[in-house]
């Protein structure tokens, strides 16, 4: 490229000076050279900058930028990325719930030209308006993780089927308390968020119970994180001491239970929870957890940026919902529910 660009360059320069009366001068002709060179470098400086503009840009927010589900979710965006000759923009919220610092996110990655949006959502409806936008501007938008409310509100939704994930380890907690009396906990994550409920509605489906049932004797929030974990644990211990099931929306809140059923010396409570990352299944083999649902934060992410790309090469928008696959794990296995051992999910987990 810059062979033929300086040639032309010099064949237009000398007939330029030529024209002039200037094709004699050495010292001319030392100008036009330099001249010449400088013009070359800028064609291919500009050709740079072109290909650097023509970049796909893919955007990647999150809930939070510390909870190790995310964490290895935005590793594996920004390798995909890399391998697929993009580049990933990321955002996050302060804390679990930081609606509006998605929605600032959403909004510079709509003004920084990114082809497509990959969100976690915190409020699923409270950032609706804000998508819709990012849409309305021809940016393709993919929930992972967790579905908007509506769903219809992205183009299409990468997720664990999180009902299904609920209804394993509520069929196996069943498989396990058998017909024994229970007073269950369920350490849940915040009202109305889509993951939360399904994983909850999940889990009393697969027990075989309502939302509503009167072995339900507290129920609490946690924003999925271990401190609140514990602590709601605690206030659940105050007012049902005899709790001998917890359920849990993911494994921090599981870790943060665990603390405050140690501090009380409450040795045979069944806690199980949903998530799969490396420190619930080792939390799987010491005991401390019966069994957790394994989802795969590394697919969503993978296959989210790959259907960005594939839209800013081709057009075409992906649609609907992907099942990113879900897998109990447990190292006691009951009879009629589909597990997988420790072995296995620590050669699946993240974090």
């Amino acid at each position: 490229m810059l062979t033929a660009t300086r040639d032309r360059v010099q064949t237009s320069s000398r007939r330029a000076f030529a024209a002039a009366g200037l094709g004699q001068s050495p010292g001319v002709r030392g100008v036009a050279a330099a001249f010449v060179a400088l013009l070359a470098l800028a064609a291919c400086g500009g050709q740079g900058a072109s290909s650097s503009a023509s970049q796909v840009q893919v955007g990647l927010i999150t809930k939070t930028d510390s909870n190790p589900f995310f964490v290895k979710m935005k590793e594996g965006a920004t390798k995909e990325a890399a391998a697929k000759g993009a580049k990933l923009q990321s955002g996050a919220g302060k804390f679990d719930g930081d609606n509006q610092g998605q929605v600032t996110a959403v909004e510079n990655m709509v003004a920084g030209g990114v082809k497509g949006i990959l969100i976690t959502p915190s409020d699923t409806k409270a950032i609706i308006p804000a998508l819709d936008k990012a849409r309305k501007k021809g940016v393709l938008v993919i929930a992972l993780d967790t579905p908007t409310d509506p769903q219809s509100a992205v183009d299409a939704l990468f997720a664990t089927d999180n009902m299904k994930a609920g209804e394993l380890i509520g069929k196996y907690a069943k498989a396990v308390e058998g017909d024994k009396p229970v007073k269950i906990a369920t350490l849940d994550l915040a009202p109305g968020i889509t993951v939360g409920v399904l994983r909850h509605n999940g889990f009393t489906s697969g027990f075989g119970i309502s939302n509503t049932d009167p072995r339900i004797v507290c129920q609490a929030d946690t924003q999925g994180d271990q401190t609140k974990g514990q602590t709601a644990m605690e206030n659940c211990l105050t007012k049902a001491p005899d709790i001998n099931l917890v359920y849990t929306i993911n494994e921090p809140a599981a870790a943060g239970a665990n603390t405050a059923l140690k501090a009380a010396n409450k040795q045979n409570v069944l806690v199980v929870s949903v998530d799969g990352g490396c420190t619930g299944v080792k939390a799987v083999q010491a005991g401390q957890i019966a069994a957790t649902s394994q989802q795969y934060p590394l697919k969503m992410a993978t296959e989210g940026v790959d259907a960005v790309v594939n839209y800013a090469n081709t057009g075409k928008k992906v649609s609907g919902y992907t099942d990113t696959g879900v897998t109990l794990i447990t190292d006691k296995p009951q009879s009629g529910v589909d597990s997988k051992d420790t072995a296995f999910g620590l050669a699946n987990c993240w974090g």
